[in-house]
């Protein structure tokens, strides 16, 4: 009888070794980065390749790991059962239980997948081989258990699928973790979630306003037009006629200058027309994705933005979409703006025309930008009225104060964060 014992403990201790490398197995394999694993199997790792494979489907992973696990497990706790009744009778069963649950919890469950997590990638493509013999192995069993399992589903009226997260929000939340975890500054996490931006914001909400454009009457004299464009920090400049919403043509500072050179730069008799280009009219609802896209096929780095009635919005540039991932562009002759005033007290002063995604991206706040895109319009969409100079608003978080305002546009706010007791926010 002894010897039979001693079978069985060795028996035992086999079957928890199985037990573990089961367990550890599919902490690795549902842990293991994928895009390691993508990169190891593009270097033709041939047990990367294995693990691709498995995770493909893990339905039938995990059910074969299960099926293995609790098979090995249940015969492990059988045997010590028998064992203990042996020694010490009919208590062996109590101390059979207390011994196996440490001997389960530690070495078969906590500490393979300890070392699973903190190794996911070496763990994997170390079972890899193995748990592809045991998934072909355990076919039959899992495809049986995932019919009744389909089966149950249907009969409690279950959902048999849970819902495909789309990739670019998978991405994000990848971002937002991974600069959560120290592994991302503030800036790299704002060109990457741009990127991510770009099918989802549309023209019309980072375009320059018409009412914001430089704009040259067509019909202006060539040197009063020669003069507008010298001034202008600009290279396009849109001509209208008869009315500064009809845009007849865009003229280009370089095209000028060469029209000037072949005349010697004498500008009387310039047809300005003549060097001026076909002006380009996109819908204000083309997202910037699809934008870009146009701007590469066109070869072009300028277009008028109209809205759904043919009515002029503004303008849109190649700068403009490439600001949305990098942040604001600012060259030599570019006209600067006011900069954002920071006070001791937390508030934060801003122009009206600031966009929440730009104050969002800086601050790192989470202010909407479904209704409204710059600041002024949410706080008029919020307020449901044109508010006048000092009238205090609050919402989603903030304080807003009207500091400027001209006709009825708002031309500057007082922003103050507050604490969770609509208290200014300190820090």
């Amino acid at each position: 009888m002894v010897g039979v014992i001693e079978l069985f403990v060795v028996l035992i201790v086999v079957f928890i070794v199985f037990s573990a490398v089961f367990s550890g197995s599919e902490t690795a394999l549902t842990a293991a980065n994928r895009s390691k694993i993508h990169g190891l199997e593009l270097a033709g790792n041939q047990r990367a390749l294995k693990v691709t494979e498995l995770m493909r489907d893990r339905e039938r992973l995990i059910g074969a790991i299960l099926v293995g696990n609790n098979l090995f497990n249940i015969a492990a706790a059988s045997m010590a059962t028998y064992a203990f009744t042996e020694l010490v009778g009919e208590a062996g069963v109590i101390y059979a239980t207390a011994a196996m649950t440490v001997l389960v919890v530690i070495f078969a469950e906590v500490l393979p997948k300890t070392y699973a997590i903190r190794n996911a990638e070496r763990a994997a493509l170390a079972v890899a081989p193995f748990m592809k013999g045991v998934v072909w192995v355990a076919r039959p069993v899992t495809l049986a258990l995932q019919g009744l399992v389909l089966l149950m589903f249907r009969l409690v009226g279950a959902r048999d699928g849970a819902d495909a997260t789309p990739w670019g929000e998978e991405i994000r939340g990848a971002l937002a973790l991974y600069k959560q975890e120290g592994g991302l500054v503030k800036d790299e996490h704002a060109m990457l979630d741009g990127v991510l931006d770009l099918s989802q914001v549309e023209v019309g909400e980072v375009m320059t306003h018409r009412k914001a454009m430089e704009t040259v009457n067509a019909d202006d004299p060539p040197a009063a037009i020669i003069d507008a464009a010298l001034r202008s920090p600009h290279t396009r400049i849109p001509l209208w006629r008869d009315d500064p919403d009809n845009v007849v043509g865009v003229l280009h500072a370089k095209d000028l200058l060469r029209e000037l050179h072949r005349r010697a730069g004498r500008s009387d008799g310039i047809d300005i027309m003549a060097i001026a280009t076909e002006p380009w009219f996109v819908p204000d609802t083309t997202a910037l994705s699809e934008q870009l896209a146009a701007f590469r096929e066109q070869h072009a780095h300028f277009a008028l933005v109209v809205d759904e009635y043919g009515t002029l919005m503004g303008l849109v540039t190649l700068e403009d979409i490439l600001e949305e991932i990098v942040g604001e562009i600012e060259d030599e002759h570019d006209v600067a703006g006011a900069e954002t005033a920071i006070a001791e007290d937390g508030s934060i002063t801003v122009e009206g025309g600031a966009t929440i995604r730009d104050l969002n991206r800086e601050f790192d706040w989470a202010l909407p930008d479904d209704e409204a895109t710059t600041v002024a319009g949410l706080v008029i969409h919020e307020a449901q009225q044109i508010p006048d100079v000092g009238q205090i608003f609050a919402f989603h978080g903030f304080r807003f104060e009207v500091t400027g305002k001209q006709r009825n546009q708002i031309t500057q706010l007082r922003i103050t964060p507050l604490d969770r007791a609509g208290r200014p926010d300190e820090g």
